[in-house]
């Protein structure tokens, strides 16, 4: 089933992160955006320059009053429409967190993202920046020195779980003001998480993983991912309405593994018998994975009102930069190989031809992560 969360172009006037832009000098020019999944990627050094206009929000501040505050933020995705602003009834992560700091310090203020993410994406770990000013609420006009970064989380936490209480600012840091949080990224992480199972998923881990009745050949799923790491022309796991320039992404890590279950709570039989069971199977044949670890203490701990659990998998994808949907599209095709509809050999045909209509379905929505943005902070 073919998943299409792309939202209809929309006019906006306040991000950056709508097309790729020289990183030395971003526009404030209104242009028009969809919401992606994926960042799209920082223009590359061969890159032909555009006309633009400067904007003092995201060079030098023209005042030395004002702060640049990078902040990271982690956010479950379902109920937003998406990182970027839209329009005004759509309700997104840079919007809410423009609302916190407007009641923060009486002013509005402009958020830029380091990677947006579309609707029902979550994230353990985005980026942002913000300029502040504080003015004094007591003296309107006298400028104070700027508020600490513990000082800037502890507030505008404050005002962020009076609303939904589904994004949080985990860290804030001081930086200069010419500072980017997209254009200074490094490197960019995703995780996506998959459960493979017959039985219907638990409640509590509705929206925050893709659910595969079928098995899935986790050894088969990694040879596939050894086909597509490295520097590929990756037209065919990019989606349609993608408006980077290249393709071509080098692509540093792309893997799966197996994990626990999470939620994870041991069972009173596991509570009692996991570390005599862990340590015998260790001596016996050198360890088993988790999910026969699972199996074996499963089977002795299941009573009425126990559900089996999922076999769960997290797919890592690292790379500078990623096309629109490529996550997306590499999971799927990874998912398939799982379950017997491709092959390995059909992965690397799947590359080659440098089409997305060679290409399956793409992965929902539900189970990606932003898990980290990498900078070289001092």
């Amino acid at each position: 089933m073919t998943l299409n969360d792309q939202q209809p172009p929309l006019i906006t006037t306040n991000s950056p992160e709508n097309r790729p832009e020289s990183p030395n000098r971003p526009s404030k020019i209104a242009k028009l955006t969809s919401q992606h999944n994926e960042p799209e990627p920082e223009p590359q050094p061969d890159s032909e320059p555009e006309e633009r206009e400067t904007s003092t929000t995201m060079g030098q501040n023209p005042r030395a009053t004002i702060q640049r505050y990078l902040i990271a933020i982690e956010y479950f995705g379902t109920r937003f429409s998406g990182a970027q602003q839209q329009a005004p009834n759509c309700r997104t992560v840079v919007g809410v967190l423009q609302s916190a700091f407007h009641k923060f310090i009486g002013q509005p203020v402009s958020i830029f993202c380091s990677s947006r993410t579309d609707a029902g994406v979550h994230a353990l770990s985005n980026v942002c920046h913000v300029d502040v000013e504080r003015i004094s609420k007591r003296k309107p006009g006298e400028v104070l020195p700027p508020h600490e970064p513990s000082v800037v989380k502890k507030a505008v936490n404050h005002f962020l779980q009076k609303n939904e209480g589904d994004i949080m600012i985990t860290d804030v840091r001081c930086v200069a003001a010419d500072f980017h949080a997209r254009y200074k990224a490094q490197e960019r992480t995703y995780f996506y998480r998959l459960l493979s199972g017959p039985e219907h998923p638990s409640t509590f881990e509705k929206d925050r993983a893709w659910h595969v009745p079928e098995e899935l050949d986790l050894q088969a799923m990694q040879k596939a991912c050894k086909v597509l790491v490295g520097l590929h022309d990756f037209t065919s796991f990019r989606a349609s309405g993608c408006q980077a320039k290249s393709p071509i992404r080098n692509l540093d890590e792309l893997n799966v593994i197996e994990v626990l279950p999470s939620p994870y709570f041991p069972s009173a039989t596991e509570r009692e018998t996991q570390n005599l069971v862990g340590q015998a199977l260790s001596e016996s044949n050198g360890g088993l994975s988790c999910s026969n670890q699972n199996k074996a203490i499963e089977e002795s701990s299941l009573g009425f009102g126990m559900r089996r659990r999922h076999r769960c998998f997290v797919v890592t994808a690292r790379a500078r930069s990623f096309l629109y949907h490529q996550v997306r599209l590499l999971v799927g095709a990874l998912k398939s190989v799982g379950t017997g509809d491709l092959t390995v050999s059909d992965v690397e045909r799947i590359l080659e031809a440098k089409n997305v209509t060679a290409n399956g379905p793409m992965a929902p929505a539900c189970g990606l992560y932003l898990a980290h943005v990498k900078y070289d902070l001092p």
